[in-house]
């Protein structure tokens, strides 16, 4: 008698627009899987940064080369967002922040030449457009 073929579980369907734009501009940078894990957003130096949705704080430091000073935000719904190139960060590693929390002041940290803050999300450790996911407000 031949085995019955497993059930599989369609995949379920990615949330869209479940994220809240960090922060007010112009964006200056898409995404691009090869060259621009994220998008960039031009705003002016001390512009206040915003968790997109709410989680945990996993990273806020200035190790990671390149970023400058990077927030990593984890969330319950398995995705992490990434907020590059700060000039102040306001939180620490551990903190729970609420959806549109300032979390950080923009800046020119990391490699760039003027203010801008370079915003990712990742399901997992995969870099996904961040642009469909967020709400148009």
């Amino acid at each position: 008698m031949p085995e019955p073929a497993p059930v599989v579980a369609p995949p379920a369907p990615e949330p869209q627009a479940n994220f809240r734009w960090p922060a007010r501009g112009r964006v200056i940078s898409g995404y691009d899987s090869k060259s621009n894990e994220g998008i960039n957003i031009a705003v002016p130096e001390g512009t206040p940064v915003k968790a997109a949705e709410e989680g945990t704080v996993a990273y806020a430091g200035s190790d990671v080369k390149g970023y400058g000073k990077l927030v990593l935000v984890r969330h319950a719904n398995g995705y992490v967002s990434a907020y590059a190139h700060n000039g102040e960060i306001d939180v620490r590693p551990g903190e729970k922040v609420k959806r549109g929390q300032v979390i950080a002041k923009s800046g020119a940290s990391g490699n760039v030449t003027s203010p801008q803050l370079h915003f990712e999300i990742r399901k997992g450790a995969v870099p996904v457009d961040p642009v469909p996911h967020l709400a148009s407000n």
